[in-house]
């Protein structure tokens, strides 16, 4: 019998190994990475940590392990419930997001997170991001994991740039794709020191270069560290925003057990027009149920 040749290992680009190095003696002790989490502690640290920081997801993260540990215990509960467990995490509607894919994993899955891609992206409310990194850090498996902070890593020690697009593009995708390591338990472990590195070290207005394990290797510093070719980003607005006002009316409803008077929503905001104009858009987002006599409550029955 010929004997067949070895076959040849798989590519390793030069940026894995030190950014997997770094990540084993850097990484943040967060609790949504412990042994044992699971599925469903991955899929609900993912949906808080979307546009709100980690310092204010911590104690919401452990407060809503602790009174819904499984996805069954969140859909047996009310969706007003959710809404108001989410207190001032910002963008309430992942609470009912959250809810609704409680409901569907209990229903469709017996109960345990899905650790099939395509059965995490077909839960409601679960995008292509929060699928992917379901699978890869809830379950190890070999999906890419694109988010700012991979994005801008990708873009000044890939591309050479010094941020990346204002929006994902196509080119990006394939970078992450190529830069993952073949192996499955590898891959998700790039994914997530990829990302640690860009929160922690390569971050968007103060890199500390002198502190990155790949300074040495990385394209944008190669090239003289060029500035941003796109214009600044503004800072949201606040103030006077029809954020504030929504914020203002579920701050009334959260803090009121059972329905609230239409009166005292109206206390809340001086400008009638866009205090109804906001409280018509909460109703619209299932997040505030009208009832008879001018009452108002956080929703009782999950929005459809």
């Amino acid at each position: 019998m010929t004997s067949q040749p070895a076959r040849p290992e798989p590519a390793v680009h030069p940026l894995h190994r030190p950014v997997l190095d770094w990540y084993a003696a850097a990484a943040r002790d967060l609790p949504w990475r412990a042994s044992g989490v699971g599925g469903w502690g991955v899929l609900v640290s993912e949906v808080m940590l979307q546009q709100t920081p980690v310092t204010r997801v911590l104690p919401a993260w452990r407060a809503w392990m602790e009174r819904w540990p499984a996805p069954a215990d969140l859909a047996a509960d009310t969706p007003g419930a959710a809404v108001r467990a989410w207190d001032r995490l910002g963008y309430p509607r992942r609470a009912l997001r959250l809810h609704a894919a409680a409901a569907a994993v209990t229903e469709r899955h017996g109960g345990e997170v899905p650790d099939d891609h395509a059965a995490l992206l077909a839960l409601p409310g679960v995008g292509e991001y929060t699928a992917s990194a379901v699978a890869a850090f809830a379950f190890g498996r070999r999906h890419a994991v694109v988010d700012t902070n991979v994005r801008r890593v990708h873009a000044r020690a890939v591309t050479g740039h010094a941020e990346a697009a204002p929006t994902l593009t196509a080119a990006e995708r394939r970078t992450a794709e190529a830069l993952l390591p073949a192996d499955e338990a590898t891959a998700a472990r790039w994914s997530v020191a990829v990302m640690e590195l860009g929160a922690l070290v390569c971050t968007a207005r103060s890199p500390r270069c002198a502190d990155c394990p790949v300074a040495g290797l990385c394209a944008w510093r190669a090239a003289g560290s060029p500035a941003s070719p796109h214009p600044p980003r503004r800072a949201q607005p606040w103030a006077g925003t029809d954020r504030q006002v929504r914020g203002r009316l579920m701050a009334v409803l959260r803090e009121t057990d059972g329905p609230v008077a239409g009166s005292r929503l109206r206390q809340a905001w001086d400008d009638a027009a866009q205090r109804d104009r906001c409280l018509d858009s909460l109703v619209a987002d299932g997040l505030v149920e009208p009832l008879d006599d001018d009452l108002f409550r956080l929703p009782e029955v999950a929005p459809r």
